[in-house]
């Protein structure tokens, strides 16, 4: 069986954590979460990061920071997960959500500005399959209403939009290192601080409501508590995996857009002929091969591949089911405009296999499958 995902794996992480167990330091906050820290900021030129529990927990740090209060409103899509909505959630804010554009997947930035109202505090973007937004348009947007712009770029670790690392473009960035993600610490994620006025708030938050890496950096002489905050700090056993995947995150990046490439080369017939829609890469935008999916004529016909996949021993999936036509979607939030795409794109969709390590011929027996479906 071809599976959809398998967690990254290079070879050292066992050797790493043993390294954690071995020097009595298993908590947050050590030698290998800094290393981390430290390897995001360099090599994406990002002010702060800040490993955290998951990248829903680094969404709940950026509304807190955000300061959203009960009532505020924030303009997202409605396709993504609903961790970027539970995160407005529990500031007590309501999730105003707008169409996406048919070609990325991504919100629609010529959507955004009818759906800001008198309490927007701020836009939340999803870079949907690692491929950025339009975020030159947005960011101008939220400068012209007085916004914060968080980027959930969960998917989007590597990629860039006009050579900058999504994540480090809005006010706060939020990555996620969940075992389904390019690099993964099993559950994980990061916050990125791209505002220094922001970096101690962001850290006491962190830090239970404490003071404590102001204690660690010899800055006060005991730590105590001084605002609201919560444990998001993740163990050391989990930051030691991701280390060993930093270490090769070229190759792991290369590697994936080596079997994206495969994909997208392999199926243009399909897509001459009319049968597919293909993914759509803007120019200015670099992705990092998180996913690689293609759009059927309708959701009778994604559920046939699917099953035909399945019974192949390949497994196929579709992805989110539109947070507005969701239960929570009707109690807690609202669809700003007409349900254009949102709705009739995501039945389209149909991910493919796609992972570090995936073989050429896994690859091609997936291929071959889909024409196969086709064919008949």
């Amino acid at each position: 069986m071809i599976q959809f995902n398998v967690p990254p794996c290079v070879g050292d992480e066992i050797k790493y954590i043993k390294d954690v167990i071995r020097n009595h330091k298993i908590c947050g906050d050590g030698p290998y979460t800094k290393l981390c820290n430290t390897w995001f900021e360099r090599r994406f030129n990002a002010n702060k990061v800040l490993l955290t529990t998951s990248g829903s927990t680094a969404l709940d740090m950026a509304f807190e920071l955000c300061d959203l209060q009960p009532g505020d409103e924030v303009v997202m899509p409605s396709y993504t997960f609903s961790s970027t909505a539970n995160a407005v959630v529990l500031c007590g804010g309501k999730p105003v959500f707008v169409d996406v554009r048919p070609d990325t997947m991504n919100i629609d930035e010529k959507k955004i500005e009818d759906a800001i109202t008198n309490r927007t505090k701020a836009i939340c973007v999803v870079h949907y399959a690692g491929v950025s937004c339009e975020m030159d348009t947005i960011m101008n947007i939220a400068k012209r209403y007085g916004l914060m712009v968080i980027e959930d770029a969960a998917q989007g670790v590597m990629s860039t939009y006009k050579g900058k690392y999504l994540g480090t473009i809005g006010d706060f960035g939020c990555y996620s290192f969940h075992e389904t993600k390019n690099y993964s610490m099993g559950e994980g994620g990061a916050i990125v601080i791209n505002n220094k006025a922001y970096e101690e708030k962001a850290e006491i938050l962190r830090e239970k409501g404490t003071n404590r890496s102001r204690f660690f950096r010899g800055q006060v002489d005991k730590y105590t508590w001084v605002d609201f905050g919560d444990s998001y700090l993740p163990s050391e056993l989990n930051a030691a995996y991701l280390w060993a995947q930093l270490e090769h995150a070229d190759e792991i990046n290369n590697n994936r857009l080596e079997s994206w490439n495969y994909y997208n080369n392999a199926l243009q017939e399909l897509k001459k002929e009319g049968l597919v829609e293909l993914p759509i890469i803007p120019e200015k935008c670099v992705h990092n091969a998180h996913m690689y999916y293609l759009k059927c004529k309708g959701l009778q016909e994604r559920t046939a591949l699917i099953s035909y996949l399945k019974e192949n021993e390949i497994l196929a999936v579709f992805h989110y089911i539109p947070l507005h036509s969701a239960p929570a979607g009707y109690k807690f939030g609202r669809f700003h405009g007409e349900d254009e795409y949102t709705t009739e794109e995501s039945d389209r969709l149909v991910r493919l296999p796609m992972y570090y390590g995936l073989s050429e011929i896994d690859r091609n027996k997936v291929v071959t499958a889909v024409y196969e479906f086709y064919r008949k």
